[in-house]
Parts: structure tokens; sequence; C-alpha cells
């Protein structure tokens, strides 16, 4: 009788331990994880002002490059002594300017951050679904990245990627 008193003291001291050790596990969890929240809110905000300056960018750039294009166009034709109606060159140069455009991208891209933001906030949501979203902003920098036409916005779209980056990086530690 006085060892089955002695194993079960000993049995809850032992439960008391695996108690205490599981509670300040969850405890260190959710402070992780708080911490990993400030981080990617902190990278999110920047994403947010980097895409600012694309925008802020990227017009003046595509109107720069429509009318350098149009010299060019000019200038050669002049050289070769043709003519190309002026309303025809302008329709090749919108259409070669169009695909230059990055405003959906951005639209996007702004669409992605909310989206992440309000997934980061749901209690049920998974690091898997962080992820996939940021995968879509990634690859909106990179469509960017591809049709930009100006060193300013790449310069900006590979500060995207970064940025994008750092948050998989604080995602793929989210269970």
């Amino acid at each position: 009788f006085e060892e089955s008193a002695e194993e079960e003291e000993l049995e809850a001291s032992f439960s008391e331990l695996i108690e205490l050790g599981l509670s300040s596990w969850q405890e260190m969890r959710e402070t992780e994880g708080e911490h990993h929240k400030e981080e990617d809110l902190t990278h999110l905000a920047e994403l947010e002002r980097i895409s600012a300056l694309i925008e802020e960018k990227w017009l003046p750039a595509r109107d720069q490059a429509f009318e350098t294009t149009r010299l060019r166009i000019t200038e050669m034709l002049d050289t070769l002594g043709g003519k190309l109606e002026e309303s025809r060159m302008m329709q090749e140069i919108v259409v070669m300017t169009d695909k230059w455009d990055v405003s959906e991208e951005i639209a996007r891209l702004k669409s992605h951050i909310s989206k992440f933001r309000s997934t980061g906030e749901d209690a049920e949501s998974s690091g898997r679904k962080l992820d996939f979203i940021a995968q879509e902003m990634n690859r909106e920098a990179n469509t960017i990245l591809s049709k930009a036409n100006d060193i300013e916005v790449s310069d900006h779209a590979i500060d995207l990627k970064t940025e994008i980056e750092k948050i998989r990086e604080q995602v793929q530690n989210i269970e």
C-alpha cells in the first residue's frame, strides 16, 4: 500500500511537470507567433510603400518610352525615306506600351497584401494558405519586373521580391 501512495505522488508530480512544460511551450509558441506577425506586418507595409513607388514611377516611364519609341520610328522612317501614317504609328506604339503597363499587377499585388493581412488575422489561418498568397505576390512582382522598361521600376520590383521572400521565410515557420 505504501508503494502505491509513492507511485501516485510520483505520477502526480510527473503530470504537473508535463502540464507546466506544455504550458510553457504553448506560451513560447504564442510569443513567437506574435513576433512573426509583427515582422510580416512590417514587410507588408514595406510592400505597400514600394508598390506606391512603382505606381508613381511607371506612368511617367511608360510615357517617356512611348515618346522615345515614336521619335526612333520617325527618325528611322525619315532616314529610310519612308512614311508611316501618324495614326497608324501611334496605334502600334500604344500596343507596345500596353505591354509595359503594370497597373493590373499593382492592383492584384495590393489585393494580395490585403488578403494576406486578413488571412493572418483569421484564427484558422495556416502557413500554407499564407505561403500561397505570398507566391501570388511573387508572381505579380515577377511580372512587373519582366514588363519594366525603366531602371527605377525594375529596382523597385526587385525590392518587392526581396520583401516577399522575407515574408515567405517567416510563413515557413507557421503551422
